[in-house]
């Protein structure tokens, strides 16, 4: 089915851009950068059509081109595994994607550095593609580490900017420590079954005995490490927000479709191993749920829009840990999915208004956009309005799932159900704060803003008015019952299995409990920041301890600097820097050289030239020579 053709589109159009796109026109670069993108998307829709109408003997289609590494028992094939869940990563990857890159047509207009742009968002497009289409562990760690790479290069495209170039440094560096536990896991896997791609260790998990599954923990420990660090979880999530540092596009791609949602994949693609240990599925569940409640307590105090959709997206990540922790792996998939649309279409809104307010990005110096910015103003809602669970948008059917499973699913219960609802109605609460701070309300613009203040243009617009529909209907599909994701389930059985059954009265009193969450945060925002702003200001003096420590994201990077930055660095600089490499290393090189500079210096005078010093020298060797004779003798 040419598999190969998805992520070798973008790598292309990476290569082309970055090789020859400085002498290239704009357009050109844009062309390039756009149209494989869509090329990819397009070949992902082929591939998706052609796959849906195969026979259950002929899935899932793995394709291996060469041999990778064999040494001893280690055989890698390069080649890639494409079932029902690639399809559905493979279209919302380049589908998302490709909206993102048109809109950073218009966003990147004026900016330094277009065509390298371009091509590191084909590049990233490409490593995610490999990371979700790899037919093994090690092949995908080459995609988890290529999207790390991209990261770094993304957050920080402004690198004269050192915020920017802190940023991307603290992501890179955060990842590592996940990266690293999933290397391990990686190796133990393979010291466990002696294999690593997914065929073969999906027929020994499924032929393993009870008895020999208890050793399997470690291996979901280390997996679970990894998947924390590349998805944001509590405690590598230190990173994400940081990320907002590079150009509002990276922000969508990074958050929406991409590489925060590696993590959560890799979990579900290693659903059979996490099921073996009822300890890791728990602590996935555990983390994912206070990961979700953390965050979204940090986006209520927040002024900066793209903070609040930072927090927001690290909150919605827990969700889909969440579902995976108790054993609705395709709940987790459909929020991911659904997700990927609204929150894309937030960013990009959120981009829009600093395309118009020259970079303004406090929610407190905006108010009454939305008669400058209706189309942004719009889609901004239809994101809030999505992602907070409102009735029939996209958010509704998948937090619905997530809910249900958490409630009834084989590893929920009661405090997980609970914290999970009460996330949602945090959720609404912030979102919607941040959409009257912005767009309703008084103007709080400078005159200077108030007045050069514009809607964006098309190339903007139509990927948020095309990301806005997605975010509607997204999940009209899998509509069955009064909640849940009944369809995009049994789309996913063959992959997943079968999901937990709910019961009518269980569903409507999950129903009942997350609309009166939405709905309360929804009132409250309304209250409090629209209708009487005062109360909010109120508050903030009464609570005024809380209120700080939520401004200050409870000082989680204060301590990780106290407890870990600054040892390190006083390690690496007094101890591995001045003592070792410059004292030790430098000074033995060092004094090395100069000894062997002194003994040069003094052997040089012996040849001098002159006739009667060498001579002298001639008699002195003949008198110590016959010396040592005699005394020998």
């Amino acid at each position: 089915m040419h598999l190969w053709l998805i992520p070798t589109l973008p790598l292309a159009g990476a290569l082309l851009n970055g090789l020859t796109g400085r002498g290239l026109p704009r357009g050109l670069v844009a062309l390039v950068g756009c149209g494989a993108a869509g090329a990819a998307f397009a070949v992902a829709s082929w591939v998706a059509w052609q796959f849906l109408g195969l026979s259950s003997d002929q899935v899932p289609i793995i394709e291996n081109y060469f041999t990778w590494i064999q040494s001893g028992g280690l055989d890698v094939a390069f080649g890639f595994y494409y079932d029902r869940l690639t399809l559905v990563m493979t279209l919302v990857i380049t589908g998302v994607g490709f909206l993102i890159h048109i809109y950073s047509v218009g966003y990147m207009a004026e900016e330094d550095g277009f065509y390298r742009f371009f091509a590191y968002l084909n590049l990233f497009l490409f490593a995610m593609l490999v990371l979700v289409m790899a037919n093994n562990y090690l092949l995908m760690f080459v995609g988890w580490e290529g999207v790390g790479l991209c990261s770094y290069l993304l957050i920080g495209f402004y690198f004269v900017k050192k915020t920017a170039a802190d940023a991307g440094k603290k992501a890179f560096i955060v990842n590592r420590i996940g990266d690293f536990g999933f290397l391990l896991g990686i190796v133990l896997l393979f010291w466990t079954f002696g294999v690593l791609d997914f065929e073969s260790l999906f027929y020994l998990l499924g032929n393993l005995p009870e008895a020999d599954k208890a050793g399997l923990t470690a291996i979901c420990l280390l997996l679970l490490l990894g998947a924390v660090g590349k998805s944001a979880q509590v405690p590598l999530y230190v990173w994400l927000p940081d990320a907002m540092e590079g150009p509002t596009p990276v922000s969508a791609l990074i958050h929406a479709a991409t590489m925060v949602t590696a993590g959560v994949y890799m979990v579900v693609r290693s659903h059979l191993l996490f099921e073996a240990s009822p300890f890791a599925m728990q602590l996935v569940g555990v983390l994912g749920c206070v990961t979700a409640f953390y965050a979204g307590t940090i986006a209520l105090a927040q002024n900066d829009l793209k903070r609040v959709l930072a927090y927001s997206t690290i909150s919605q990540l827990g969700y889909m840990f969440l579902a995976c922790g108790v054993g609705a792996f395709a709940a987790g998939v459909f929020h991911l999915m659904t997700h990927a649309f609204f929150k894309a279409l937030l960013f990009l809104a959120a981009g829009s208004v600093m395309h118009a307010l020259a970079g303004e990005l406090d929610v407190r110096r905006m108010g009454g956009l939305r008669r400058h910015m209706p189309w942004t103003c719009a889609t901004f809602l239809v994101g809030t309005l999505a992602i907070s669970g409102a009735p029939f948008l996209s958010g509704f059917y998948s937090k619905e799932a997530i809910l249900a499973a958490a409630h009834e699913g084989p590893y929920g219960s009661t405090w997980l159900f609970g914290l999970a609802v009460f996330t949602a109605g945090l959720t609404s609460l912030y979102m919607f704060r941040a959409l009257f701070l912005t767009f309703f309300g008084s103007s709080r613009l400078t005159p200077e803003l108030r007045h050069h203040v514009h809607e964006s243009p098309p190339s903007m617009t139509v990927p948020l008015v095309v990301l806005a529909l997605l975010s509607v209907v997204g999940g009209w599909f899998t509509y069955q019952g009064s909640v849940g994701s009944a369809a995009f389930e049994a789309f996913l059985h063959p992959v997943l299995g079968t999901a937990t059954a709910h019961a009518p009265e269980a569903e409507k009193m999950v129903l009942i409990a997350s609309l009166t969450a939405a709905g309360l945060g929804l009132l409250v925002a309304y209250l409090f920041f629209l209708r009487f702003p005062g109360w909010a200001k109120g508050a903030a003096k009464r609570l005024r301890l809380a209120h700080r420590l939520l401004a200050h994201k409870y000082y989680v990077d204060e301590i990780y600097d106290t407890l870990f930055v600054r040892p390190l660095r006083w390690t690496s600089e007094i101890i591995l820097w001045r003592a070792i490499d410059a004292t030790t290393i430098d000074g033995l090189a060092n004094r090395t050289g100069w000894s062997a500079g002194a003994l040069g210096s003094w052997v040089r005078r012996v040849q001098s030239g002159n006739t009667r010093s060498y001579a002298l020298w001639i008699i002195l060797g003949a008198v110590i020579w016959l010396g040592y004779i005699f005394s020998r003798g």
